[in-house]
C-alpha cells in the first residue's frame, strides 16, 4: 500500500471519471471501498487525516451483537450484528477472536434473568454463534476473575462475544482495497463538491496536505462516509442542510492487567447512567468503559470530561477488589459516536438506535448516517448497492461476505504481539533478518519493535509519529507516557525512511508529545 501510487493514479489521469469516490477513511468508508473495489469498480477513498483517526480507533474493542440492543427491543439490529460478528471472525481471524464475558450476579434473581436473556442471544446467532451461555457458581466466578468483589456475589453468567483491534482492522481494510485494485489516500481533505450543469454531483475537489497540492476528481458517485462530520460535507452540497448526526461521547481508561487478572472480560449490564460497563483484557492491559455523554462539539481529538472519568473509576471500584485510582490509569481516550439525530430532541443518546441509514440528497450525494464497527461490512454493501443505482453502474454482486481480509491467517496467537499482522508476519521477520537491530524494542514497558516502524511506513501508509504510535501500534492507548518516551526514536527511523530532515523530526516529536499529554490522567484528585 503505497501513498505515491494513489497520487499517481490521480495525477496521471486528471480527466478520468472514477466509478465511486468515498470521503472518509473510518469503518464506514473503508467498508464501502472494500466492497466497491472487490466488485471491480474504479474506487478511490480520500481521508482528511489518517485511516481510523477519529471514532473508528477509539472503540471498546468489541465485535458484538449488542446485548443492550436486545434489552431495548432492537431485534433487527441484534440479528444483523450477530450475523456480521460471525462473518468478521471468519474473514479476519488474525484480528478477531472469541472472548468469554462474565456477568457477576449480586442479586438472587440476576442469574436466571440474564441466563434466559442470553440464551435468546445465543439462539439468534444461530450457526455463527461463538459459544453457549451458562450459569456458573460463586466459586467458579471468582476462579474466572480473581479480582472481583466477593462480598454479596451469588454467581455469574458466561456468554461469548467477539474482540478485535479496531485501527489494525482499518489498516488491513485499506490494504484490502488496494489488493483489489482500488486506491486510498490519507491526509487528503475534500474541500468542495463538483456539480454538472444540472446541479448533479460529478466529483470532488480535494487538497493533499502533505504535498500542498489541490486536485479536481471526477466521479459517477460520491459517498459521504465521514461519521460525526457528515453534516460538514452535506453543507458543501446544501448550504441550508439541517443536522442529521448527534455525537455521543464514550470514554475508556486503560489499566494494568492486575486489575482483572483474567483472560475473561467483565460485563456489568446496568450502571448508574443506564449503560453497560465493560472491563476487557486487551494487548496485556485492561480496557474499562464506557460512557454515553451528549456532546455539542465535533472534535477530531475529543477529551474525557471530568464527570466521565469519575463515573468510570467509581463504577469500577464497586466491582473490582483492587480499586483503580487516577494514578493507575495508563491512558485515557474518548471517541464520538455518530448517532442519527432523533426526531424527539429529548431522547437520551443511550436510547438512540445504533443502526445505520442511507440518505441521498437532491444533487445525488450519498450519505451514510450512524452505524457501528460490527456492521461495517453490511453498511459497505448497502452503500454500494445504492451507488450502483445512483450512478448507473454495471450491476455486480457483493463478494465480501466470505472474502478474506488482508492479513488473513488462522491460529496466529502464538506469534506474540506480532499476531495482528497475520500473513504479513514473515515479511516483518525478513526485515529483522536483513537488519538485526530492527528487533530492538522501542520501550521496555511495551512489546513493539523498530521493524514495525519500517513496516508501517513502507506498507501501511504511516506518515506521522502519531500514525505509528496511535494506530499502527497501539502504544498511545496502552501506555501514553511510554509512547512519549518512544517518540524521538520513531521520528528518527521514520525520517530516514521518508527522506525528511531534522527539523521534521523535532516538529513531529513536539506535536506528538502535545497530543499524547491529553491521554495522560493527572493524579490531582478534584
Amino acid at each position: 500500500m503505497k501513498r505515491l501510487e494513489s497520487i499517481r493514479a490521480i495525477e496521471y489521469s486528471p480527466d478520468k471519471v472514477w466509478d465511486i469516490v468515498i470521503i472518509g477513511g473510518g469503518a464506514t468508508g473503508l467498508g464501502a471501498a472494500v466492497d466497491a473495489a472487490s466488485r471491480g469498480y474504479d474506487t478511490l477513498l480520500l481521508e482528511k487525516y489518517d485511516f481510523s483517526k477519529g471514532t473508528s480507533s477509539r472503540s471498546t474493542k468489541l465485535v458484538h451483537g449488542g446485548v443492550r440492543y436486545l434489552a431495548n427491543g432492537d431485534i433487527g439490529l441484534v440479528l444483523e450484528a450477530l450475523q456480521e460478528r460471525g462473518l468478521l471472525l471468519q474473514n479476519a481471524p488474525h484480528l478477531v477472536k472469541n472472548l468469554e464475558f462474565i456477568i457477576p450476579n449480586y442479586g438472587w434473581f440476576d442469574g436466571p434473568f440474564y441466563t434466559i436473556g442470553l440464551k435468546v442471544y445465543d439462539m439468534m446467532a444461530g450457526k455463527l454463534g461463538l459459544g453457549p451461555s451458562i450459569h456458573i457458581s460463586k466459586e467458579e466466578t471468582m476462579n474466572a476473575i480473581p479480582n472481583l468483589v466477593e462480598e454479596d456475589l451469588k454467581g455469574g453468567v458466561i456468554y461469548h462475544d467477539g474482540q478485535f483491534d479496531d485501527s489494525r482492522l482499518a489498516v488491513n481494510l485499506a490494504q484490502t482495497i488496494t489488493d483489489n485494485g482500488g486506491y486510498v489516500l490519507n491526509y487528503c481533505e475534500v474541500i468542495g463538491l463538483l456539480k454538472n450543469d444540472e446541479g448533479i454531483i460529478s466529483g470532488v475537489e480535494c487538497f493533499d496536505s502533505e504535498n500542498k497540492k489541490p486536485y479536481s476528481i471526477n466521479a459517477k458517485v460520491v459517498v459521504n462516509a465521514t461519521g460525526i462530520f457528515v453534516d460538514s460535507i452535506n453543507k458543501m452540497d446544501e448550504s441550508d442542510h439541517k443536522k442529521t448526526v448527534v455525537p455521543s461521547q464514550g470514554i475508556h481508561v486503560i489499566l494494568d492487567q492486575s486489575f482483572l487478572q483474567s483472560d475473561s472480560a467483565i460485563m456489568i449490564p446496568k450502571t448508574a447512567d443506564g449503560r453497560v460497563l465493560f472491563a476487557v483484557p486487551w494487548h496485556g492491559k485492561v480496557v474499562v468503559g464506557t460512557t454515553d455523554t451528549p456532546i455539542d462539539d465535533h472534535d477530531i481529538e475529543p477529551r474525557a470530561l471530568e464527570e466521565e472519568i469519575k463515573f468510570i473509576l467509581k463504577t469500577a471500584k464497586k466491582y473490582l477488589a483492587k480499586k483503580p485510582k487516577r494514578k493507575d490509569v495508563l491512558s485515557i481516550f474518548a471517541g464520538l459516536r455518530p448517532l442519527a439525530a432523533p426526531e424527539d430532541e429529548n431522547q437520551e443518546t443511550k436510547e438512540i438506535s445504533r443502526s445505520h441509514k442511507l440518505v441521498i440528497s437532491q444533487s445525488g450525494l450519498l450519505t451514510m448516517i450512524g452505524g457501528k464497527w460490527t456492521t461495517y461490512r453490511k453498511m459497505g454493501e448497502d452503500i454500494i448497492d445504492k451507488a450502483i443505482l445512483l450512478g448507473g453502474l454495471d450491476e455486480k454482486d457483493c463478494v465480501t461476505k466470505n472474502m478474506p481480509i488482508h492479513g488473513y491467517l488462522k491460529n496466529v496467537r502464538s506469534s506474540g504481539h506480532l499476531y495482528v499482522y497475520g500473513s504479513d508476519i514473515p515479511k516483518i521477520k525478513t526485515l529483522i533478518g536483513q537488519e538485526p537491530l530492527l528487533s530492538e524494542k522501542l520501550h521496555k514497558r511495551l512489546p513493539y519493535l523498530k521493524a514495525e516502524i519500517i513496516w508501517a511506513v513502507r506498507e501501511e501508509m504511516a506518515r506521522t509519529i502519531e500514525d505509528v504510535l496511535a494506530r499502527r501500534t497501539r502504544a498511545l492507548l496502552l501506555d501514553a507516557k511510554a509512547s512519549i518516551e518512544m517518540a524521538s526514536v520513531v521520528a528518527e527511523i521514520m525520517a530516514k525512511e521518508l527522506g525528511f530532515n531534522k527539523e521534521w523530526q523535532e516538529s513531529q516529536v513536539e506535536q506528538y508529545t502535545e497530543l499524547a499529554k491529553g491521554y495522560i490522567l493527572t493524579e490531582i484528585e478534584n
